[in-house]
């Protein structure tokens, strides 16, 4: 068992998402009952997603205005650049403090590369920027040019639980003195056709436009109803007890599963339940107060969370929740979004429910929450945030 030896605190934070880019709105959109997804068309056929909202539409084109080279990014480097822009102005930092950045993503740049890859189909050969602007590492290199930092550079894709893992990596280059701050996070933009097509091919993609179209966390529904979203999140984070912290991270927790299938965990959660205890260390069970699921609103990935939720609190199950519901799954920003759920939930001691559960479970204090987030691979990861 890994055991934090000193408190991280989350002194920035910045999103964008289908709930906006202000913290304002975005609370405001949580308290709402109502969903963020459309049916939008893809190509030739119709889709339910969760796209940024008009307001965060308009600050990334902004963005894509401000600078000419930018007109040439993906909408997963626009997406981390705004999202970072936002939690180093929350955190007060300034480009000579040479923070390091950690911002990765499942996908990329899925736009760009559908788009030159379609071109090259056509025309066979390649435009001039096709590489540059679709390797992975081109998320956290345009992060730090933007923000004129010379800390460490980092890009990684580990599927869905990739914004945690960043965080993980943040805390570690933190506690072994290699770095003082870190900005880490994840971006995924992927309403595109061949990524939908490819969940679609899976058969776990939302089919009905119900009044909730995903039923995450619903564990007795009897249909697949995962919905992509994008986004991006971003936190900043320091070593110690600030005075400025949103939240206090105490307790990180990762497990890896034997794979036996290419997409699969186990029925049973188990790399869920090994990051969870490990996370939680030596807390007292009964003072968690809410857990933030990874739950996408798949048949088998939301009960084989529960259960190993289960397996480790019993018949004394703190409160449970998810913004999938609202604002579907964003593969690799998807941690880092339930972690400014859980922050949010924090700042304001209100819990977040799901509308079509039954939400008598109401916490009477929110001091510590647990979040998690799994990806394809069974690779969990999970972190445990505290007020004080």
């Amino acid at each position: 068992m890994i055991m934090m030896q000193d408190c991280i605190s989350i002194t920035g934070l910045g999103s964008v998402s289908p709930l906006g880019s202000t913290p304002t709105e975005i609370w405001k959109n949580y308290t709402k009952k109502s969903h963020c997804f459309l049916t939008e068309k893809i190509e030739n056929s119709n889709a339910l997603t969760a796209p940024l909202s008009t307001a965060a539409q308009a600050e990334i084109q902004t963005l894509k205005n401000s600078n000419s080279k930018y007109k040439n990014l993906d909408n997963s480097v626009l997406y981390a650049i705004l999202a970072s822009q936002i939690a180093v102005k929350n955190a007060d930092w300034k480009s000579e403090d040479n923070f390091g950045i950690n911002i990765g993503s499942s996908r990329g740049a899925t736009t760009l590369f559908e788009k030159y890859h379609k071109d090259f189909l056509e025309n066979n050969h390649a435009q001039t920027l096709s590489s540059p602007t679709t390797t992975l590492g081109n998320i956290s290199s345009w992060v730090a040019h933007d923000l004129q930092t010379n800390g460490p550079q980092i890009s990684h894709s580990i599927t869905c639980s990739t914004a945690l893992h960043a965080l993980l990596n943040g805390i570690a280059w933190i506690t072994a003195g290699m770095a003082e701050k870190f900005i880490v996070g994840g971006s995924e933009a992927p309403l595109t056709p061949f990524t939908i097509a490819q969940m679609e091919a899976l058969h776990i993609y939302a089919k009905k436009n119900t009044d909730y179209p995903c039923l995450s966390l619903d564990l007795e529904k009897n249909r697949n109803t995962m919905i992509l979203g994008e986004g991006a999140a971003s936190i900043c984070i320091e070593k110690g007890e600030k005075a400025n912290a949103l939240a206090k991270i105490r307790g990180i927790g990762y497990a890896t599963e034997i794979l036996k299938h290419n997409t699969s965990i186990s029925a049973e959660g188990i790399c869920f339940e090994k990051s969870m205890r490990m996370a939680l260390g030596e807390n007292n069970l009964k003072e968690i107060d809410a857990i933030v699921l990874h739950a996408p609103g798949t048949i088998k990935g939301d009960l084989a969370e529960y259960k190993a939720i289960k397996n480790i609190f019993c018949n004394e199950i703190p409160s449970l929740t998810t913004n999938k519901w609202k604002i579907g799954h964003t593969f690799g920003a998807s941690g880092m979004l339930s972690i400014e759920l859980a922050i949010l939930m924090i700042q304001h001691q209100q819990f977040i429910s799901i509308p079509y559960l039954n939400d008598g479970n109401q916490p009477k204090q929110l001091n510590k929450i647990l979040v998690n987030a799994v990806g394809f691979g069974g690779n969990a990861v999970s972190v445990l945030l505290t007020k004080d």
